[in-house]
């Protein structure tokens, strides 16, 4: 005799809820053969299930951006450690009043960093106002690593010009929450910096690196390398502040050394204002 069965099942539904009973009440879980697979974090956390931790962070952004029609973003790299010029003007006071040389010196490197965080969020606001009211498949969307400082720069301009963005956050000890300006519905959260990069690259039309430390520089070699090599179509590559970028690494030296060609350096171009790095991205794509 067949049967139709309730899409809601509830036996999905009582699997969570067995799971949240004992998170709520602070419980451990102990070892359950009957448990369902899918709902059973031991099993899932295991070193041989970690292919399957891959697919679910590869697919889980990706099915949720296509139903909300990101198909295409500009990628915002720089310092987590930058702060707003106001934020910035009250830490320094606030270390000036305590006397402390260490904390003024960093004080006082924020406060000279801080026009970073306001160009990259003007940046951001004309990345949003550029799309507001394009057909969805010819909007382009910031999307950054959900971080603070830059990130959060270039994820505040587009909130504050009404637009949606992208965070790519990961979990890491001193970043606990995406910032407060990434569209809640694409905050994601990663584990595995590989599948982040990915999600990164999978639908980026454009990358703007704005200076940054180690992270910052992973990123850009990345795109950079996956562009040179051809596993990655041609973009946009910004270096947003060039004497930044020309102190910290003499490309030329690449050259002379012979480990680079001297057209690889046309693979990326700089830029010093938030107008003329939307200018470039404009041209490449004839916008």
């Amino acid at each position: 005799m067949s049967s139709t069965r309730n899409i809601h099942d509830r036996r999905l539904a009582d699997a969570w809820a067995t799971l949240q009973a004992h998170s709520d009440a602070g419980l451990p879980l102990e070892r359950d053969a009957s448990r369902l697979a899918f709902a059973d974090p031991e099993f899932l956390l295991r070193r041989e299930t970690r292919g399957i931790r891959f697919q679910l962070e590869l697919l889980k952004p990706d099915l949720e951006q296509q139903a909300r029609g990101i198909e295409n973003t500009v990628v915002v790299f720089g310092s987590a450690r930058f702060r707003s010029e106001e934020e910035a003007q009250a830490l320094l006071s606030a270390a000036e009043a305590g006397g402390d040389e260490a904390v003024i010196r960093r004080a006082r490197a924020l406060a000279r960093n801080a026009h970073w965080y306001e160009k990259a969020r003007a940046f951001g606001k004309l990345v949003a106002q550029y799309s507001a009211g394009k057909d969805p498949r010819d909007m382009l969307f910031v999307c950054t690593g959900g971080g603070p400082g830059i990130m959060q720069a270039a994820n505040r301009g587009a909130y504050e010009a009404d637009g949606t963005s992208v965070g790519l956050s990961i979990a890491l000890p001193m970043e606990e929450a995406a910032n407060p300006y990434v569209t809640p519905e694409l905050s994601f959260k990663f584990h595995y910096f590989a599948l982040r990069k990915m999600h990164f690259m999978m639908r980026a039309k454009a990358l703007v690196a704005f200076p940054g430390g180690f992270g910052t520089l992973d990123e850009l070699f990345e795109v950079i390398t996956l562009v040179q090599t051809r596993k990655a179509k041609q973009v946009p590559i910004v270096l947003f502040g060039s004497d930044y970028w020309k102190r910290l690494i003499d490309f030329d030296v690449l050259i002379d050394e012979g480990v680079v060609s001297p057209q690889d350096l046309d693979l990326f171009q700089y830029a010093d204002e938030p107008q003329a790095a939307w200018d470039l991205i404009r041209s490449f794509y004839n916008l």
